[in-house]
């Protein structure tokens, strides 16, 4: 009976978060295109920081409650199922040509992030030094986003103005009473989404990490396995909801945009933050320095290089990233 209770808890835990990310997802991308910010860019950032936030939450609650493994097992899992999983999916259905600009810097980044974290499974742990380089690179991130937004704004400047002298012209008038109080029920809601998201991925990244971690003792398995499967795809659920209706959309940019963006906030920032607040150097389990992070960099690669290459996506990759997380997984589990 305690253990129906304990898996019943971890899947309200996943549901939580799931729906609590779609609402999240929804707010923060209205708030970031009414600004006028290009799709790319909004994946790359805001819907980024609103995906990964599950990842961030439970990272940082196994981490301060002692829970190592599943801390660091959930945030470089979650960057394999991201790409592995979710990523392919998007690749397998919306292959294509690229503008390379948008995607490269943000590429090598996420690179240069999984050699540091493979270099930390060499060293055996996340310590002060490492966790500084990864802080750099997140800032770096946030300054590459910064110079996007700032260049495509300026590109948009001119359309902007020949827009508000055509509505001078034209004599545009004060924005109606009904009007603006759509406009106030519009704003309520998506700050009520905003919210009441939050609170959800709160809750349900507290009841993920508990129940996990009753699970793996349970069925007798370690953290790490519990963190890089069920937990990493888990709080990845968001970015799969986001890539699927994407899909649907036919938006691949804000899709692979998002997790790109994901993968990079979830290595450089989300085990920094987990040292510190674990309040001394995370170790690395040897399972996760041998299986977990070559598995993490292999897939980037895949993913990344040949897109630098030749400029485009191709579906042979999502099938490759398909096959590779498929092998990974049963490694993991058999390990």
């Amino acid at each position: 009976m305690e253990l129906t209770i304990t898996i019943l808890l971890f899947l309200i835990g996943i549901v939580l978060i799931v729906k609590g990310g779609d609402y999240f997802v929804d707010a923060a991308t209205w708030m970031a295109e009414v600004s006028g910010i290009p799709k790319v860019i909004i994946g790359a950032t805001v819907v980024s920081l609103a995906t990964t936030l599950p990842e961030m939450l439970v990272s940082v609650i196994a981490a301060m409650d002692g829970k190592v493994d599943m801390a660091v097992g959930n945030a470089v899992g979650s960057v394999t199922a991201n790409i592995g999983l979710i990523m392919a999916i998007s690749l397998v259905f919306m292959p294509g040509v690229i503008n390379r600009k948008d995607y490269v810097p943000k590429s090598i980044l996420m690179f240069c992030a999984s050699l540091v974290i493979v270099a930390s499974g060499r060293t055996g742990h996340i310590d002060l030094f490492l966790s500084a380089v990864l802080m750099i690179l997140f800032v770096l991130f946030l300054m590459e986003n910064i110079r996007s937004t700032r260049q495509s704004m300026h590109h948009n400047t001119a359309a902007l103005r020949a827009a508000e002298c055509a509505a001078a012209e034209g004599g545009a008038v004060s924005l109606s009473l009904p009007k603006a109080a759509r406009e106030r029920s519009v704003v309520l809601i998506n700050v009520a989404k905003f919210i009441g998201g939050a609170i959800s991925i709160v809750v349900g990244a507290n009841l993920l990490v508990n129940n996990g971690s009753e699970l793996a003792r349970y069925i007798g398995i370690s953290e790490r396995i519990i963190g890089v499967t069920l937990v990493a795809i888990g709080t990845s659920l968001p970015e799969l909801v986001t890539t699927i209706t994407a899909i649907i959309k036919k938006q691949s940019s804000l899709s692979i945009g998002n997790i790109l963006g994901a993968n990079i906030i979830d290595l450089t920032l989300i085990l920094p933050v987990s040292m510190v607040c674990a309040g001394k150097p995370l170790p690395i389990a040897s399972s996760s320095a041998a299986l977990d992070f070559p598995a993490c960099l292999l897939v980037g690669c895949i993913a990344i290089i040949p897109m630098m290459i030749s400029s485009k996506f191709k579906r042979w990759q999502g099938l490759a990233l398909l096959a590779v997380y498929a092998v990974y997984l049963v490694l993991t589990c058999t390990s």
